[in-house]
């Protein structure tokens, strides 16, 4: 294999990209031998500890409250089955089989550096349940977010000592007919290795990883479809002028404004209203590059802090040497959890301010656009009522950008009194996008109805470009028809980045 094909659990630097191209086949992970020789070590280093007379949390005592409860080097391994049974209780619907693949690429991330006491063939397995397709099933509510995520993960690693489910071969089968199929018997954990597996962040870290990825895509879009907005209605090109962001020279603002820049670049449609009389225009087509800019600096936020959450250790406690255990907090989701939920805000933002363009489309006042984008309304209704479901899903979303981590709730019997809720920003802010993803189709939907007006005249030759890709899918109409299969239709130009692949494809043409 060559370089680009493989990736070394434990010693390469992994981002959210590579996490899911090892998750989708593309790239092998695997365990080079110095990393097999790192993790051995630390393995025997706990095994010392657990015949050894020294208390340490979770080798040779109790868990949580039972920190103090001494355990038999006898009973050590019984203790580490036991925490995962006990700690499975998760409720709800299945998390997506992509997220639970990725939560064991983030978790052998971890593990293999050599600090958990794990051992090799607790890994190897673990990438085994990778490369055969059978992903275990995590149901989605159950963390807190704070001794990482132990519900998720215990459920996670169940499969491991023979028990749970897995997704294999589109179905849901018992991890026992699985293991029975291919000849494989459970595992036998070792001291501590129950403690390592659920111990860590990686069910919020897995959704973050899908947070980064579809956020990157959605404010791709917003920046293409405001842009097709801008045509649509006529607006002005000087609140993007270089020389304006240069006054406030936030980068992702810059960014934003150069993006709008290069859309409308030898536009026909805007050259024709030069020199009209408007002074300005309202704020969700002028301010673009401040609002998706800002938005764009929390999905930045977010993805620097994914990307040292992805290559850290999460467990807990830690194993340095014989004589250096230490039982920190690494496993709290405080990191993600804020820059998470500012994730979500960001994210509801782009939707709210889309919300509103979708609005002014259908006020009728640009010169040759319809009002509810239809010639002839009275009989027909137009796209008004479009609007209404834009409005209905940014609504939904603010009442979701209540942030989880300002809440805690004291767990364990007192001994964690402060948790994080990371998990539930990261559900929360997926579901978020999942409406904006909604809402930006909608205004793609509109924008490029109202662009159809304008002709003979062509926008920018990337919009233009976009344009034709939606005509491909979507006609223009003129009369009342069925609205949801086309609303459908572009929603899902946004959400596969279909419309992000066309915008680059001519970019990189006109280079």
């Amino acid at each position: 294999m060559s370089e680009q094909q493989i990736f070394n659990y434990g010693t390469d630097y992994l981002t959210a990209k590579l996490a899911l191209a090892i998750c989708n086949g593309e790239i092998k992970g695997f365990l080079s031998e110095t990393t097999r020789s790192k993790v051995l070590k630390s393995s025997k280093v706990v095994e010392r500890i657990a015949v050894s007379d020294k208390a340490v949390y979770g080798i040779n005592t109790g868990f949580g409250p039972l920190c103090t409860s001494m355990i038999s080097a006898a009973d050590t391994r019984k203790l580490q089955e036991n925490i995962l049974k006990s700690h499975a209780v998760g409720v709800g619907e299945p998390i997506d089989v992509e997220i639970s693949k990725l939560m064991l690429v983030l978790k052998l991330q971890a593990l293999a550096q050599g600090y958990s006491g794990i051992r090799v063939e607790t890994l190897d397995r673990m990438i085994w349940f990778l490369e055969t397709g059978a992903t275990p099933l995590v149901p989605k509510q159950g963390s807190v977010g704070a001794s990482g995520d132990l519900a998720p993960l215990s459920h996670l690693f169940l499969p491991l000592i023979g028990l749970g489910q897995v997704h294999y071969r589109d179905k849901i089968i018992a991890t026992a007919d699985l293991l029975k199929e291919h000849g494989l018997q459970p595992l036998q954990l070792g001291p501590k290795e129950g403690l390592a597996l659920i111990n860590g962040t990686q069910f919020i870290a897995a959704h973050a990883v899908k947070v980064v990825q579809r956020l990157e895509n959605v404010l791709a879009s917003a920046d293409i479809i405001s842009a097709m907005m801008i045509e649509g209605l006529q607006g002005s090109e000087k609140p993007f002028h270089a020389q304006l962001h240069q006054l406030r020279p936030y980068p992702a603002n810059v960014t934003v404004a150069t993006q709008i820049r290069k859309f409308l670049q030898g536009s026909e449609i805007m050259q024709s209203h030069a020199g009209c009389a408007k002074v300005q225009d309202p704020y969700s087509l002028r301010c673009i590059p401040q609002v998706h800019g800002a938005s764009r600096t929390a999905w930045i936020h977010l993805k620097e802090a994914l990307e040292i959450e992805l290559n850290s250790v999460t467990d807990n406690p830690v194993i340095f040497n014989d004589d250096l255990t230490i039982s920190g907090g690494n496993f709290h989701g405080q990191p993600l959890a804020l820059p998470l939920d500012y994730a979500c805000l960001a994210a509801s933002e782009i939707g709210n301010i889309s919300d509103r363009r979708i609005y002014l489309s259908l006020e009728g006042n640009t010169p040759g656009v319809p009002k509810l984008l239809m010639k002839e309304t009275g009989l027909n209704s137009g796209f008004m009522i479009v609007q209404y479901t834009s409005a209905a899903l940014a609504s939904e979303n603010k009442g979701l950008c209540f942030p989880a981590s300002a809440d805690s709730i004291p767990t364990s019997l007192g001994q964690e009194d402060h948790v994080s809720m990371g998990s539930i920003s990261a559900r929360k802010a997926l579901q978020v996008i999942e409406n904006v993803e909604k809402i930006l189709g909608i205004e793609l939907f509109c924008a490029a109805q109202a662009i159809d007006y304008h002709q003979p005249l062509k926008p920018g030759k990337i919009l233009a470009a976009v344009h034709d890709f939606v005509r491909t899918e979507i006609d223009h109409f003129e009369e009342d028809q069925i609205m949801y299969n086309r609303m459908e239709n572009a929603i899902e130009m946004v959400k596969k980045g279909k419309i992000v692949a066309v915008a680059n494809a001519v970019e990189s043409t006109l280079k």
